[in-house]
């Protein structure tokens, strides 16, 4: 694990993720947390979903679309982010159902790192969070999970803070994406 990914758990003193569980950061910062015990259903869930990316790279970030939902759909009505909103930040004033761009940065970066460790990853290694923000250009500040395409080297971002409760995380290079707003 790099320097940048083991930070973002020491940074809010949470212990990374294991191929039995995972901290579940929400609430702003990780304010809020609970555990997810991974069980039987869940590998299994995970395992059929990510099957149907083994034939290519393509196939696979899409793969992790629908994990990230997954995601999304396992964990929502157990920590209330079932009513999260896009792009969630401290001005929406209700951090018990949202997650800000650190906590779903950190939230996908575990998934992966789950998904890497049960070997489910065949195309893909896992990349240090990304940042993009230019108070200049109006762009406000932003981070990011990564996915490195491992034939071409190419950078993945998948990120779901751009997309309301159980939406498809945008996947898109990350030369892409630190051109948006």
């Amino acid at each position: 694990m790099s320097t940048e990914i083991a930070n973002l758990y020491s940074s809010v003193s949470i212990y990374p993720p294991s191929a039995k569980s995972m901290t579940v950061c929400y609430g702003f910062v990780c304010r809020r947390r609970e555990i997810l015990e991974f069980t039987a259903g869940d590998r299994h869930a995970l395992t059929q979903l990510m099957a149907a990316g083994q034939a290519s790279a393509a196939a696979e970030r899409a793969a992790v679309r629908k994990a990230v939902v997954w995601f999304d759909r396992r964990m929502g009505p157990i920590i209330g982010t079932n009513k999260r909103v896009a792009k969630a930040d401290f001005r929406h004033l209700d951090d018990r159902h949202n997650y800000d761009c650190w906590d779903t940065t950190r939230n996908t970066t575990s998934l992966l790192l789950v998904l890497q460790e049960w070997r489910l990853l065949k195309h893909h290694a896992i990349g240090n969070p990304r940042y993009r923000g230019n108070a200049l250009l109006l762009q406000t500040p932003h981070n990011t999970a990564i996915l490195i395409d491992r034939r071409t080297r190419v950078e993945w971002v998948v990120d779901p803070w751009t997309r309301g409760y159980s939406q498809p995380p945008d996947v898109m290079t990350a030369q892409q994406w630190v051109k948006e707003d």
